[in-house]
């Protein structure tokens, strides 16, 4: 049973962290969490197999602080997928989220992914073995298109497709997806934005909750896509620049938590790790945005990636550094203005 609050207790608007593969990992979101107690985080995208074959309690292990939680399944066998989501529900995680939008030749070639939206009565036969598993809520993040199913319309068959089983909720990523000739990376870059697409899928189907990713990189962005869908999801800024969760605390009304208080609050969390035998490098190579766009940014980037910082007291020395950069920018600041 979970014990924590649920997403549908978390407060409107729906904003949410991108799973990312090797980034959005349980160090990361410990650090995410830190700034905005109401965005929604997203695990990695984890397969059935290494779930039920690889270790559970190495993939599906969390933070208790990191609620609300979404666990993102990969895989296309219906009974695989309602068993790691029956595991996911035990586990205490608030939804479990279905990939159907990940590019790379790896994933398709175990038919994961965005080749799943060629197959849409399987997504839909997958999300109805999942919903019958758990009572939390069950998910679905899929592309506007693939390869020559580009078109707004075969979107809208696919999510109708899927809506049938029960399903209210899409994360839909604004791009299609070029599956044989382009990069997972080319993938988020070269195919156009269409924002437009996920907009009117909202106004054709009101009743579902329709939140949309790609390329939003602000707080004004976020905003202005608030005007025609639920909710927003924030890929790579929200781990470059990680502090835009703090700038999107404006949306509950939320005072900006500030960067130093939240390194202070990292702090015992890195110990226990380390603790734990954790490599300090693990962990610090998520923090190294917290200081994006301010004096000492780089100088901070550089004392902790790399392996650079080999103890904790190298980390509180950074701390110092940095609070000295700015001081020095403010000091410099008010001497010119006088």
């Amino acid at each position: 049973m979970n014990i924590n609050k649920t997403i549908e207790s978390t407060k409107e608007p729906r904003i949410s962290v991108a799973p990312m593969m090797d980034w959005t990992t349980k160090d990361y979101r410990f650090f995410a969490r830190l700034f905005n107690p109401n965005v929604v985080l997203y695990t990695e995208m984890v397969t059935t197999g290494a779930i039920i074959y690889g270790g559970a309690n190495r993939h599906l292990d969390f933070n208790k602080e990191e609620h609300p939680i979404v666990l993102q399944l990969g895989g296309s066998n219906p009974q695989e997928l309602a068993t790691c989501t029956k595991m996911a529900e035990d586990w205490g995680y608030n939804e479990v989220n279905l990939n159907v939008g990940c590019p790379s030749d790896r994933v398709q070639n175990n038919k994961i992914g965005a080749c799943l939206m060629a197959e849409p009565d399987l997504v839909a036969e997958c999300i109805h073995s999942m919903q019958k598993a758990v009572s939390i809520p069950v998910t679905v993040k899929h592309r506007i298109g693939i390869d020559d199913m580009q078109s707004y319309e075969e979107m809208l068959h696919f999510v109708d497709t899927v809506a049938a089983t029960g399903c209210t909720h899409f994360i839909v990523h604004a791009r299609i997806a070029i599956l044989q000739g382009l990069s997972p990376k080319e993938n988020r870059e070269v195919p156009p934005l269409r924002y437009e697409d996920v907009y009117l899928l909202k106004q054709e189907r009101p009743h579902l909750t329709i939140e949309i990713n790609g390329g939003i990189k602000t707080f004004d962005e976020t905003q202005q896509h608030l005007q025609h869908v639920d909710g927003v999801m924030i890929g790579r800024e929200a781990y470059h620049n990680p502090y835009l969760l703090a700038e999107l605390g404006q949306l509950w009304n939320l005072e900006a938590p500030n960067r130093f208080d939240i390194i202070q609050q990292m702090m015992p969390y890195i110990h226990q790790r380390v603790a734990e035998g954790a490599p300090l490098s693990i962990i610090t190579r998520h923090i190294l945005g917290l200081f994006q766009n301010l004096p000492g940014a780089r100088k901070w980037r550089q004392a902790l990636s790399g392996g650079n910082a080999k103890t904790i007291a190298d980390i509180e020395n950074a701390i110092q550094n940095i609070q000295a950069a700015m001081q020095r920018t403010e000091d410099y600041i008010k001497e010119h203005q006088s």
